[in-house]
């Protein structure tokens, strides 16, 4: 009988964890471009049910949805693979500090500090990868040959950190209040899969 409840609790596990990526990824279509900044740079709100899967049950839950909403992107021939690695890299760098962070204090004051740390850490994270693997990729792709030392950090300065940063204030503007209506039901969803 407790080997039929666990397996009941894993596939509804998966199952949760599945709508969660597909709902990621009707999201992710759901973007805009900021301005000042390059058009290829844009918004959107798919790593929330990432975020929320990462506090439900665990951290790497939440990658495991970031994972499942690139590779329904990929599967529907959506993007390239560097802008699919550059996703994937963003979403999991933003969502693993939010769910470390909360499952060590359980409060709103760590979604929040999850939040400034998942910004931060995503920015600087994907300005070193731009800088030494996705603009080069990107340069090969496009025929442009070797991007120079000067074109790779006016690139990071001008396009990647600030728009790291402003998506994840925008995340956070729309998460934490999500957080603070749902928190009952985030609990309640805990308990169930403890």
């Amino acid at each position: 009988m407790m080997q039929t409840n666990m397996q009941s609790s894993k596939l509804a596990r998966l199952i949760i964890l599945s709508l969660l990526g597909a709902l990621s990824l009707l999201l992710f279509f759901i973007n805009f471009p900021l301005p000042l900044l390059p058009s290829y740079l844009k918004i959107d709100f798919s790593d929330v049910p990432a975020i929320m899967a990462s506090l439900i049950f665990s951290p790497l839950a939440g990658v495991i949805v970031v994972a499942i909403k690139n590779v329904l992107y990929l599967a529907i021939g959506g993007g390239e693979i560097v802008g699919v690695t550059a996703n994937f890299l963003a979403g999991v760098l933003l969502v693993l500090p939010i769910g470390i962070l909360y499952h060590k204090f359980k409060n709103v004051k760590s979604i929040v500090s999850g939040l400034i740390t998942g910004t931060i850490i995503m920015a600087i994270g994907l300005s070193v990868f731009n800088y030494f693997v996705l603009l080069p990729a990107y340069g090969l792709m496009m025929g442009w040959g070797e991007m120079t030392h000067s074109v790779k950090l006016s690139t990071i300065f001008v396009g990647i950190i600030p728009f790291n940063i402003v998506k994840g204030i925008i995340v956070g503007a729309l998460f934490v209040p999500i957080f603070i209506k749902m928190r009952r039901w985030i609990e309640q969803q805990q308990a169930k899969f403890v």
